[in-house]
């Protein structure tokens, strides 16, 4: 539905690009089967330049992360005076955030309405992690909090935003914290495609088996999926499993390691570590857990919730999230991402496995998630934009 999509990289199955590319790199996957024609301006070369002088010039962290969203935002102003500056119509600009503010200027100057889609709840998450990371010191070596420029501009970002998109009422809460006017924050979830037909002829999750009861040659299998640092409360998971570390119960830890020292620390309990995987491993991870955890102490929204529900496996999350589970029904919302409370509904689901099962059978995709969903909401919100101009 969208006039122009820019993006930093695009990469047909067709192209060269593609072809050179290992089979094993990130780039290989910028690109949807479904959108072979669509409008889409992306700066492969431009970004294959500026990777490569980046690592010549030892750019990391957060200067390297200032860097690349402000070299996104020059290309895609440069396209906008070359390819839109004689349009007869005002278009809307929807722009994630961190990298809106030069295009939200070159909107504002020529009358269109800007949309900024706010990835995180922002500085308030920050202050989050950087208690947990003077918390738990020994696992947040080399985490560094962003530097003031960075919040600067995402406070200027706001501003020029006409309107601004979060995927849970937790975001909406921390950006208003923050002195965002609530007025102009407006909630819409995320969606998740399922692509597989997971029983052969409906996108119903296959059912699931449990035990009668779990033991410590079949424990209780229990699957955490995702990048594995301090913001998704893998601190109190990891002392969660040395709470339970004499019980039938097993945590599968799967996603690249951001924190210093959780191999030997999870070994206190019985923890295993299998790195970062690729689409097709995630989902057998799906098919073989038994409960899938989400500790975290802030997310924007938190996908993995779905990507659980749509292979039918119960969700334990934290409140500090897109509100996705129907506690006691598909899966459990705990009190407090804490170590004793996890461990607490850990030792109720080990106790009673058919309570598992009942939370497995009701775990599926709603339909508020899905890309028709999304794609209505947005429209709705572009629509109310201009509504003002047309009445």
């Amino acid at each position: 539905m969208l006039a122009y999509l820019l993006t930093d990289a695009w990469v047909p199955p067709s192209s060269l690009l593609a072809k050179i590319c290992d089979s094993r790199s990130k780039l290989r996957g910028r690109f949807h089967s479904e959108l072979p024609d669509a409008r889409v301006r992306a700066f492969n070369s431009s970004l294959i330049v500026f990777e490569m002088l980046a690592r010549v010039r030892r750019l990391g962290g957060w200067t390297k992360i200032i860097a690349r969203n402000g070299w996104f935002q020059r290309k895609v102003v440069s396209f906008l005076r070359s390819q839109l500056s004689t349009i007869d119509y005002q278009p809307t600009l929807l722009s994630y955030s961190y990298t809106a503010l030069e295009p939200f200027r070159y909107a504002k100057a020529h009358g269109w309405k800007t949309l900024l889609v706010q990835i995180d709840p922002g500085p308030e998450e920050e202050a989050i992690v950087a208690e947990e990371a003077a918390r738990v010191r020994e696992l947040a070596a080399g985490w560094q909090p962003a530097p003031t420029e960075y919040w600067a501009l995402w406070r200027e970002e706001c501003k020029l935003a006409d309107r601004i998109v979060v995927n849970s009422e937790w975001s909406r809460k921390a950006l208003v914290r923050r002195g965002v006017p609530r007025e102009k924050v407006s909630v819409i979830p995320l969606a998740y495609e399922v692509t597989l037909l997971l029983d052969h002829e409906t996108t119903r999750p296959r059912q699931r088996e449990y035990p009668d009861r779990f033991t410590f040659e079949r424990p209780m299998r229990v699957l955490f999926l995702g990048l594995i640092n301090l913001r998704k409360g893998i601190a109190r998971l990891l002392e969660a499993a040395r709470i339970l570390r004499d019980e039938p119960v097993e945590f599968w830890m799967v996603g690249p390691v951001e924190t210093a020292h959780a191999s030997p620390i999870g070994n206190a309990g019985r923890v295993k570590w299998f790195g970062p995987v690729t689409r097709d491993q995630a989902t057998e991870f799906y098919k073989d857990a038994d409960v899938f955890i989400l500790p975290t102490l802030s997310d924007g929204f938190a996908m993995t919730q779905l990507e659980a529900q749509a292979h039918g496996l119960p969700v334990i999350a934290s409140k500090f999230c897109g509100k996705v589970v129907d506690n006691g029904l598909d899966g459990i919302v705990l009190e407090e991402p804490t170590a004793a409370c996890i461990a607490a509904v850990l030792r109720d689901c080990i106790a009673d496995t058919d309570r598992l099962q009942k939370l497995a059978a009701a775990s599926r995709l709603r339909d508020e998630f899905t890309i028709e969903a999304l794609a209505e909401r947005l429209q709705t919100l572009g629509a109310e934009l201009w509504a003002p101009l047309h009445q």
